[in-house]
């Protein structure tokens, strides 16, 4: 679907700060569509002002649609009847004298030209579906004349407001419970769900003549802690405020639009959403999420633990095969217990690869016998890789590493190269020394040994592949990885 810049790039020559502010707009307007039951399409002027498109599109969640298709990239050209059009040029809100049929649905339809300066920069047209219209009453009535005030704030640039921008999956919206407030904040119409959120917070009265600011000052006394300060006051003349109410009971969030008539501040409309069981899941998580870690650092500690005994057992040993087997041993267990390590101090399910692996290439050199004679550099990066990839691969990296230490290089100096990179959802990893060049008829598989062994099997339980080489440029061997990451 195009988008309102889509639109504008392509058929307007409105300045980016006129487009900038109509995607301001686009974010908040359906405050609008909901107060007054209608869909709302914004029309920006072509190059040539006889022509506009539709650069976005909004429906209503307090009533039926009027538009079933998305219009968004069509055009309104060369039409005199159009309101639209008589929006633009008399630079007033119009509408229709009568329900029009759309559809066969009768349609009431208004135009609202979007003033910025002396220039109309676009058009909102609303579109309210008649047959959906619900009975008149005190919750009805205040929307529409909210509406109304919103409308002609609109008209001249004071709709939307600078202030707090929304958050999708917590701003509330009008449906979610909503209060008009007077110019003195006192609340002068509730509806149920927000009387009922407030009662959930520990509110005993039913709001009606109460000011807004001393509920919420009331309120805060059995607010959990700790909690945040606010840093500005939750009624403002010309500013739109969010903020968060929290008891011991329940939690709710606020969204405060001033309404202005003829520019002077005449109260307030607030959205209020309930939120309780929004953060009581977050609280929930926040605490797995602890609990995972300190389960990942506890498992880390004590593969360190076994590492330093197979270290202090193979010390003591007096079989030179015997130890080197522990201190292999030792080292695999000190390859888990990185990415261990690495998974206690984040949240994520996927691990940053490229610290593994830098801490394993140093942690083998340290040990090598040639450790003083070899360069070790890495070239690309690992991305994120996910948990239950990371230990086998860290296993796979250590022996790779290690085997292209120890037998391509052996006492001699010489290099070794990691390159890994991500290429279509798989995992590339190329090690390469320059030392030994592998014999004419060397296999993996018939190596006889425990470590290629290790690799070979960890890499076919990540349905990967690995393979060993002479480097193509001659002299030295070069190991490949692949590791399916999807």
């Amino acid at each position: 679907m195009l988008t309102l810049t889509d639109v504008v790039a392509a058929h307007s020559d409105l300045s980016a700060e006129d487009t900038l502010w109509l995607g301001g707009l686009v974010d908040q307007w359906d405050m609008l569509a909901d107060l007054s039951f209608s869909d709302l399409l914004l029309w920006v002027p072509d190059v040539d002002d006889n022509v506009f498109w539709a650069a976005a599109q909004c429906r209503p969640t307090t009533g039926p649609t009027a538009l079933e298709d998305d219009v968004v990239g069509e055009d309104v050209a060369y039409d005199p009847e159009s309101l639209v059009v008589e929006a633009y040029l008399s630079r007033e809100i119009c509408g229709t004298s009568g329900n029009k049929l759309h559809a066969g649905i009768p349609v009431d339809v208004h135009a609202v030209p979007v003033i910025r300066g002396d220039k109309v920069i676009a058009v909102v047209e609303m579109h309210t579906n008649r047959m959906g219209v619900r009975a008149p009453g005190a919750l009805e009535d205040t929307y529409l004349e909210t509406a109304q005030v919103l409308m002609a704030m609109l008209r001249v640039g004071q709709f939307p407001m600078v202030g707090d921008k929304p958050v999708p999956w917590e701003t509330p919206r009008v449906g979610d419970g909503s209060m008009r407030l007077d110019a003195q904040g006192v609340v002068t119409f509730a509806s149920p769900n927000a009387m009922s959120a407030f009662r959930r917070l520990g509110w005993g009265g039913d709001l009606l003549g109460d000011d807004l600011r001393a509920v919420v000052a009331e309120l805060a006394r059995n607010r959990r802690e700790p909690v945040d300060p606010v840093a500005a006051p939750l009624l403002c003349a010309a500013r739109v405020r969010e903020q968060e109410i929290e008891t011991r009971q329940g939690s709710m969030r606020l969204r405060v639009q001033p309404l202005l008539v003829e520019g002077i501040q005449s109260g307030w409309f607030v959205m209020g959403r309930d939120i309780t069981d929004l953060r009581s899941r977050e609280r929930e998580l926040v605490t797995k999420d602890a609990t995972i870690r300190e389960i990942h650092h506890r498992v880390k500690n004590n593969l360190q633990t076994v590492a330093a005994l197979l270290r202090l057992q193979a010390r003591r040993t007096t079989s030179p095969e015997a130890s080197g087997a522990l201190s292999d041993a030792q080292k695999r267990v000190a390859a888990i217990a990185v990415v261990h390590e690495i998974l206690s101090q984040g949240f994520d399910a996927s691990v940053r690869f490229d610290e593994v692996a830098d801490r394993l290439m140093t942690m083998v050199r340290d040990v090598a016998t040639s450790r003083s004679k070899v360069a070790m550099t890495r070239q690309g990066s690992f991305g994120l890789i996910p948990a239950e990839v990371a230990t086998n691969l860290s296993l796979v990296f250590t022996e790779v590493v290690q085997n292209a230490l120890e037998h391509g290089l052996g006492e001699a100096p010489g290099e070794v190269v990691v390159r890994a990179g991500q290429r279509d959802g798989q995992l590339v990893v190329e090690v390469e020394n320059d030392g030994t060049a592998l014999p004419d008829d060397f296999s993996v598989a018939a190596s006889g040994s425990l470590g290629l062994s290790i690799v070979t099997t960890l890499v076919a339980d990540l349905d990967g592949t690995f393979e060993m080489a002479p480097r193509p440029s001659g002299g030295g061997s070069r190991a490949r990885i692949v590791v399916p990451l999807a």
